[in-house]
């Protein structure tokens, strides 16, 4: 299920092993994005902050986040290793983890759910040639239920504190990095790790589960804009649009659209690889994008996903337009000026002349054709002439 969502990996070098583990991370998360846009939704609109305030229909936001959703990752992590039993179990275990937690529980859910299917298939495997005729679904259900049970009770006991210490260590080195106005700093990070197609991995691995827990607590959070932010990449393209290779410039208001509009970061990715120097002007949009959202108080109540203007506009709170839309414009206007001063202004980039194709060559101008086939009437006349 993961290669349905990501680009298949090859090899077996360490960014090989990063971007399949990322794979695997983002096959638990992006099957699963319609439900975090449902709850975005309701909560953008219901909470008391929102855009419609209704005490009655808020009260799924808790719900949702810390009990449908790591379920739902679960058992999508489950089924991705053993199928629908898999996913069962999965889901079962990920109830230990979420009632021995606070908080939401996306990271356990990530790790539990996977966890269980892969000992219920080594399970399976002992019990396949072993059991009598006869006695398949009894063994096949207690297995599954045994299996589940136990899992619960490890993750209650187990997974969920090691995941609650680690989440309140990244929350902590997050929020030192607010509070020493140095979040931006953690764009040199972020967008090298997105032209390696890692992005899905960052964002819905690792800042998706920190964000989910800080919007809870303050009704949205800067997290979430940290990689989705969709300026960098727009100001790139229209870098490359002007002052890229001029073979390549035709290409690029397609990949804008796609980009800005359909939210595919994916689409830039590529002229980046090309031109690797330009990952420093994606850098400088990104941290002054962050810096912006900084200092405007800005933030989403949700992931938005796919990262375009369409999704980030769905998921802003009430009031918090403008920020949003300062950090975007802002990001993109830096990543612009620095990716074209990397690029030269289109300096290196002079109109070739025309060059004489082969085709062109061997074809003889347009006169000389006609001057050609009258010989050729002439000569084919001349035979008739001798004859008559």
């Amino acid at each position: 299920m993961a290669e349905t969502y990501t680009p298949p990996v090859y090899g077996t070098g360490v960014k090989a092993t990063i971007q399949r583990i990322g794979g695997h991370l983002a096959g638990m998360i992006m099957p699963n994005i319609g439900a975090f846009i449902a709850w975005g939704l309701i909560t953008a609109l219901f909470i008391p902050t929102g855009w419609l305030p209704n005490a009655t229909l808020a009260a799924m936001v808790d719900p949702i986040i810390k009990m449908l959703l790591p379920i739902l990752i679960a058992y999508t992590g489950g089924r991705m290793v053993h199928g629908q039993r898999g996913a069962v179990v999965g889901a079962v275990a990920a109830m230990g983890v979420i009632v021995g937690s606070d908080i939401p529980m996306f990271l356990g859910a990530m790790i539990i759910g996977p966890l269980t299917a892969l000992i219920l298939k080594y399970v399976d495997k002992f019990t396949e040639d072993r059991t009598k005729s006869g006695f398949e679904m009894l063994v096949d259900n207690f297995t599954a239920g045994i299996v589940g049970a136990v899992m619960a009770i490890v993750g209650m006991w187990v997974i969920g504190p090691v995941v609650r210490v680690v989440t309140t260590a990244a929350g902590n080195a997050v929020e030192w990095l607010i509070v020493n106005n140095l979040l931006p700093i953690a764009s040199v990070l972020i967008e090298p790790a997105k032209v390696l197609f890692l992005n899905n991995a960052v964002n819905h691995g690792v800042l998706g589960p920190l964000g989910v827990a800080e919007s809870v607590k303050q009704g949205k959070s800067i997290l979430f804009m940290l990689e989705s932010n969709p300026g960098p990449g727009l100001g790139l393209l229209i870098a490359f649009l002007l002052f890229g290779p001029r073979p390549l410039r035709p290409s690029t208001p397609a990949a804008m659209i796609i980009h800005f509009f359909g939210g595919i970061h994916e689409i830039y990715f590529p002229y980046v690889l090309m031109k690797p120097r330009l990952i420093l002007g994606v850098i400088a949009g990104g941290a002054a994008g962050v810096f912006t959202f900084m200092i405007t108080g800005a933030g989403l109540v949700a992931t938005p996903s796919p990262g375009s203007i369409f999704a980030y506009m769905a998921v802003t709170p009430k009031g918090g337009w403008l920020g949003v839309i300062a950090g975007i414009v802002v990001a993109t206007a830096v990543s612009f000026a620095v990716s074209s001063l990397l690029l030269g202004f289109g300096r290196g980039e002079k109109e070739e002349p025309p060059e004489d194709t082969p085709e062109a060559a061997a074809e003889p101008p347009a006169d000389r054709v006609e001057e050609t086939g009258e010989n050729a009437r002439e000569t084919q006349a001349q035979p008739v002439a001798k004859e008559a």
